[in-house]
């Protein structure tokens, strides 16, 4: 399959598919002209790294989840690891959402939103 082909179906845009081989991801066969040659374990790796990013796994995270996802002999607990990480993670980021949106609902609340200068909300910026 040309990167066209590959692409089309993983989903994922050419440019991704170059970048995830720049940085080792993948490893497409080369053609004597040059062009990737990309087979079905390529295609296969490609799709499982769409995936994986589209829930946010870092690059290294998939780097890790595709090396344990090529060994037969891995321990599942080595993929929930890293899971759990990238759970905790999200997580946090939530946390950390709440409460500025907690923060910004408080600051909203008390601006009267008239013709008046004083505004709550620039002086919550200010830090004051």
């Amino acid at each position: 399959m040309n990167i066209g082909d590959v692409a089309e179906r993983s989903g994922l845009p050419p440019k991704t598919i170059r970048y995830y081989e720049d940085i080792g991801l993948v490893t497409p066969q080369r053609a004597a002209n040059g062009y990737r040659s990309f087979r079905e374990s390529d295609l296969h790796k490609l799709t499982f790294l769409g995936h994986a990013r589209s829930l946010g796994f870092s690059i290294e995270d998939c780097r890790a989840l595709l090396a344990l996802y090529e060994d037969e002999t891995r321990a599942s607990s080595d993929v929930k690891r890293i899971a759990q990480g990238h759970l905790a993670r999200i997580d946090q980021k939530i946390a950390d959402l709440a409460a500025m949106r907690e923060t910004l609902s408080h600051l909203v609340r008390e601006c009267a939103g008239d013709d008046r200068p004083d505004c709550p909300i620039l002086q919550g910026l200010e830090g004051n």
